[in-house]
């Protein structure tokens, strides 16, 4: 049984957003729900009716009402959403225009730099109309090479105001993961910084624009936004120009809003692209729209008087979700540069300075944090802060218990799961539900997710595929040049055909709490018997010696071994008595058949872009298979410290 670590007071559950939409279904559909399970029940058996009383919560604008909620939520993929109505997405994020503060910047050594809601409503029109005089019209493709900060939020806006799609690279991506993405979609517009900070390095991106601007030919202008000059050197650069020169300066200018169907692209996001080319899902302005909006106002309990982060890059969906936050009326907060330097508390100090109250950040960040013995808690007044959030892996036991045992004790840990593909969550956050160790609180509302065994059958506490069994709005409703729907298919529906298979592992307990135990791609198989990734990382994340892990399996002597490296922590070396240890500890935790074979240290742990392990890379340098695209890693350069391991020849 896992460990309870918070439960909520009736009074606390009694104030939740969730807990006035359950009365309120009751009284409308004559129901008697009384807890959220019966809430989840009622929404994937009810779906039509779910979705359309969210679209009420959420006082979605629209210029024309819907006609039908879907058509037919089984039919994956194709089913069509909110026939009948128009809508744009801008317009929902910028229904307040007052003097509330509506975004924070903060950047590495500056400070805070505040806009209202008035005043980027303003910024808008300027951007929107400019990008208007620029010939950009509904369904053109807008490009972000930018950091995280206020005028990346306005180009988006700006963009998608007009019915133009969004798309955006962090700026310390590779020239070829630029282009691998870009290079696809070919914006019209790009709009770049002049540099970023990191660690308290400046580093420029202007010679990397070029870089880029010579292999991608669709670009007509470049919009440069100064971060590190005030007036950056634009003449390498034709079709530069300054953000200020670009912006319309007129007075008293609206925004008009380009009105567009419920399924109008929105955004297109990318794959990781370590097996090839990344995929680009194409998303629709209102299925992204009404999903994070149930996320953020349901499952994240989000008000107008809030303020709320999300550690991340332009580069990662948390980017797209935090901004949908705007539509509730409530302070984002932006942050760009590493959440370590100058130290380990920059970020709480933030937390502190500016009073959020939903902190959001990576399951690798907390696990730092814990490994360094740091103690948010005691040193920062965090009082502000009801809610933390964590995603981009499964969390460790020992990680939920750091949160209450050195953050915060009496604070709502939502470890939340999902993916780029739908821009949102498939696990979410429960206001009015209780916290175990090592469990997701619940499946999203609305969201019709199963675990299958091989069979295609559904199973309760045990390990299976990930699938969603009926249609959801942010699903993609194609991917980009892909005509005939084949990439889309196979990337979701040709092993469950009718049904969404996500790729990961999962269980689902009989109180709805769910466990996620990795890719299911990177599945270890020993012995024939298939295990998840995630079980070993819980066991060795709470290790203080070891910095980072990766497991993959090894193809040896006609079966599958499981093989641990490990990152050792600063003065620390592997030596028999950790190795003894770390075996020990997953026999006893886990099972004899999670027990690693071999576990060797190695330099540096390979990341995705997006922060995410790359197990499948790692097993190919092992067995000697090349890897295909080194580009869309953070840190290409670490795997060359798994060739020709001699620890692996026998």
């Amino acid at each position: 049984m896992a460990k309870l670590l918070w439960q909520p007071t009736e009074e606390r559950v009694r104030r939740t957003r969730m807990y006035r939409f359950m009365q309120s279904v009751n009284d409308k559909h004559g129901l008697e729900l009384r807890s959220y399970p019966d809430l989840y029940r009622w929404s994937i058996e009810h779906i039509p009716d779910f979705w359309a009383e969210m679209w009420e919560l959420a006082e979605i604008r629209a210029s024309a009402p819907f006609e039908q909620v879907v058509d037919d939520p089984y039919k994956l993929p194709g089913a069509k959403w909110f026939s009948g109505a128009r809508l744009n997405f801008a317009q929902n994020l910028l229904r307040v225009r007052d003097e509330r503060t509506a975004l924070v910047f903060q950047g590495e050594d500056r400070e805070p730099r505040r806009m209202s809601y008035a005043e980027l409503h303003a910024e808008v029109a300027a951007v929107a109309s400019a990008l208007k005089r620029a010939g950009v019209q509904a369904g053109d493709r807008v490009a972000g090479f930018m950091p995280n900060m206020i005028e990346t939020v306005v180009a988006m806006l700006a963009t998608t105001s007009l019915g133009a799609i969004w798309s955006s690279c962090s700026p310390d991506f590779g020239l070829k993961g630029v282009l691998d993405r870009f290079g696809q979609i070919k914006p019209r517009v790009l709009f770049t910084a002049d540099g970023y900070t990191f660690k308290g390095r400046w580093f420029d991106s202007l010679e990397r624009v070029g870089q880029i601007l010579r292999s991608l030919p669709s670009v007509e202008r470049v919009v440069v936004v100064p971060l590190g000059a005030e007036a950056p050197e634009l003449a390498a650069l034709p079709q530069a120009v300054r953000y200020e020169d670009f912006r319309d300066r007129s007075p008293g200018l609206e925004i008009d809003f380009v009105q567009s169907g419920f399924s109008h692209p929105l955004y297109i996001m990318f794959t990781s692209g370590t097996t090839g080319l990344p995929k680009c899902m194409v998303q629709s302005a209102g299925g992204v729209l009404l999903n994070q909006l149930k996320e953020l106002m349901l499952h994240t309990d989000l008000s107008a008087d809030e303020v709320i982060f999300y550690y991340t890059t332009c580069g990662w969906m948390m980017w797209n979700w935090l901004v949908c936050s705007l539509a509730v009326g409530a302070t984002v907060v932006l942050y760009d540069g590493n959440p370590f330097h100058p130290d380990p508390g920059v970020l709480w100090r933030l937390a502190q300075d500016q009073k959020i109250s939903v902190f959001g950040t990576s399951a690798g960040y907390l696990s730092a944090l814990m490994g360094e013995g740091f103690e948010p808690g005691s040193r920062y007044d965090l009082s502000s802060v009801r809610a933390v959030l964590s995603t981009g892996s499964p969390l460790s036991t020992a990680g939920f218990e750091y949160v209450y045992e050195r953050i915060k004790p009496d604070v709502q840990l939502a470890s939340i799961a999902g993916g780029s593909d739908i821009n949102g969550c498939f696990f979410g956050g429960n206001p009015m539900g209780p916290v175990y160790a090592g469990e997701l609180q619940c499946r999203c509302l609305g969201m019709k997710v199963e675990a299958w065994n091989d069979d295609g059958q559904p199973v309760v506490g045990e390990q299976g595929e990930l699938v969603c069994t009926a249609a959801a709005p942010s699903m993609p409703i194609h991917f980009w040049d892909d005509d005939d729907g084949e990439r889309y298919h196979s990337a979701y529906f040709d092993v469950f055909p009718g049904v969404w298979r996500h790729g990961d592992y999962i269980s689902v307990n009989e109180r709805g709490g769910v466990v996620i135990y990795g890719r299911s791609d990177a599945t270890l198989n020993p012995g024939g018997v298939r295990i998840g990734t995630a079980e070993i990382y819980r066991q060795v994340e709470g290790i203080a010696e070891i910095r980072d892990s990766l497991v993959v399996g090894q193809s040896w002597k006609g079966d599958e071994r499981v093989v641990l490296f490990v990152q050792m922590a600063e003065g620390h070396e592997l030596d028999d008595e950790l190795q003894a240890r770390i075996r020990a500890l997953v026999r006893k935790n886990a099972s004899p058949r999670h027990v690693p074979a071999k576990i060797v240290a190695v330099v540096d742990i390979p990341y995705t872009l997006n922060m995410k392990k790359v197990e499948l890379a790692v097993k190919r340098v092992i067995e000697g298979k090349p890897v295909l695209n080194r580009e869309a890693l953070r840190n290409p350069e670490a795997l060359d410290g798994f060739v020709d391991l001699e620890e692996l020849k026998d």
